[in-house]
């Protein structure tokens, strides 16, 4: 099995899709549909548990919610001992 996004100690890819949904004022059905990938799909990217991204789904996320891909994915660095 490969390693979970968000290891053990913490540290790992932490996505803000919530933060970017409640800011826009969009739910997750209504931004799934704009983009054209399913609920199931996206709700596994918005919990993080998502193993990959295309960019061209990156890139519609991005477009629909006015945003760079930095605003959605940020890297939560591992806490020191």
């Amino acid at each position: 099995m490969p390693p979970s996004p968000e290891n053990e100690e913490g540290a790992g890819i932490v996505v803000t899709l919530d933060d970017l949904l409640h800011a826009r004022r969009m739910t997750l059905t209504e931004l799934a549909e704009r983009v054209g990938i399913t609920l199931a799909n996206l709700s596994i990217l918005k919990t993080g548990k998502a193993r990959a991204i295309r960019f061209s789904t990156l890139e519609a996320i991005c477009r629909e919610l006015e945003c760079q891909p930095g605003d959605l994915l940020a890297y939560k660095p591992q806490d020191p001992g």
